[in-house]
């Protein structure tokens, strides 16, 4: 008879983390060891780039010691064994966001997955491609859609890509705390709009966009949604099948993982129907003097020599991050976020931006303390070896519609404890203080 379980064999849930639990976890980040400026260094500026564990670091040095080889080209015995990592690596961080290992294409970052697909869009707008890429032609009426709050990567691309097809560039705008205006986008996304992108968490704001709302209200318009996962991959469970999007970044850096490497996931069809954006060798099947067939996606958008021992870390970073667990991550940096927030809402002359305490939001702020500059109180909290992040954050246009040059922000991740977020509150209660605007 087969074994149906019960609750009693049931494998338990894995506990909440905890401060004790935290600890342990920084014993796996070397450089959360170190002293800053005499203190114990308090690291909040994951939301820029997070620190790596341990097994990370030896990932790639195990690579680069034991089969190091250009992937996909040699038949030797250490090209096999690289193509065989690399192509693993590729599985791994596909699976950890939903997706099949050929919706995973390598670029340096998100800037350059979110470029990736703006300059096929713009080569097939040329005349290049199959039949097929004939979906992602702009022009004169086009439209495409972004929001008030991006990150100049998800921006600049998109203001780039109307201005060489003629398409009109239009966005949803914020309201005076910085959430997004639904009703607005509900005007905004029309017959015309042929793409959409959007971030599902603001580097700035800490506000988790609706992305299956966003999404339906695109696909009924039959546009093309692109994600900007940055900080939503790293920091809690994303499933980009589940959540319907035919586009999404994410970069390495920010999860655990090195720099020089990030992802662009698309659907697979999508991907196979796009013109390439970089040409060269290692994406071909035939070439002539006068033209040049393509390889299937992902190879067709991975031209020359590839980020293999990055790929190789990043796929150890994946792996630390599931063996923590992505709901466990989650859970614990709301509950910094939500300690972080109500602890400036309680300091006099601190304005935070984005949802109020004890609303949903990732586990960072970003603040503006009256009558002192960002870099001023970046720097006091840096002779304190806190490390936080300051300036417009690359959201230029946000910080403007909300009245602000810039801010100072505080991001957190799984090695931070309630002491890290505690420390740095009673720093920032003596800002304005030793600058001299408070008494």
């Amino acid at each position: 008879m087969p074994v149906v379980s019960t609750p009693a064999t049931l494998k338990p849930a894995p506990a909440a983390l905890d401060n004790a639990e935290v600890l342990r976890i920084r014993n796996d980040f070397p450089i959360l060891g170190r002293p800053v400026n005499g203190h114990p260094l308090v690291y909040l500026d994951s939301g820029a780039t997070s620190q790596n564990p341990a097994s990370v670091l030896e990932a790639e040095q195990e690579f680069y010691e034991q089969r190091n080889a250009a992937v996909h080209r040699g038949a030797h015995s250490l090209a096999v064994e690289a193509t065989e990592a690399f192509e693993a690596a590729r599985e791994a961080v596909a699976g950890f966001v939903g997706a099949r290992g050929n919706e995973i294409i390598w670029t340096s970052n998100a800037t350059e997955a979110i470029n990736l697909v703006t300059y096929a869009f713009s080569n097939a707008t040329a005349g290049r491609g199959p039949a097929a890429a004939q979906q992602f032609r702009l022009g004169p009426g086009d439209e495409i859609v972004a929001t008030e709050m991006e990150h100049h990567a998800n921006l600049i691309p998109w203001q780039e890509l109307a201005f060489r097809t003629g398409a009109t560039f239009r966005y949803i705008p914020v309201d005076d705390d910085g959430g997004l205006r639904l009703e607005e986008a509900e005007k905004v996304i029309g017959p015309r709009t042929r793409v959409l992108a959007f971030t599902h968490a603001s580097n700035v704001l800490g506000t988790i966009n609706p992305v299956r709302t966003l999404v339906e209200l695109a696909h009924a318009q039959g546009a093309f949604v692109v994600l900007d996962a940055c900080q939503s991959v790293p920091h809690l469970p994303v499933d980009v099948k589940e959540l319907d999007v035919d586009f999404a970044a994410f970069s390495g850096h920010k999860m655990l993982g090195p720099t020089g490497i990030g992802a662009l996931y698309g659907k697979a069809a999508l991907l196979n129907a796009m013109p390439p954006f970089l040409t060269g060798g290692s994406m071909i099947t035939t070439v002539t003097m006068e033209q040049a067939e393509y390889l299937p996606a992902p190879q067709r958008f991975e031209a020359g020599t590839q980020k293999i021992s990055q790929a190789v870390a990043l796929a150890a970073a994946v792996n630390y991050l599931q063996e923590t667990g992505m709901d466990r991550i989650h859970a614990w940096e709301t509950h910094l976020g939500q300690r972080l927030v109500a602890g400036l809402e309680a300091i006099e002359g601190i304005r935070v931006t984005g949802p109020k305490a004890g609303s949903e939001r990732i586990g960072l702020a970003a603040f503006d303390v009256d009558g002192v500059h960002s870099h001023d109180v970046g720097q006091f909290l840096d002779d304190k070896g806190i490390a936080v992040r300051v300036g417009h954050h690359c959201a230029q246009p946000l910080h403007r519609r909300l009245g602000l040059v810039s801010t100072t922000r505080a991001s957190t991740y799984l090695y931070n404890t309630t002491d890290d977020v505690d420390a740095f509150l009673d720093a920032v209660a003596g800002v304005r203080k030793f600058f001299g605007v408070a008494k």
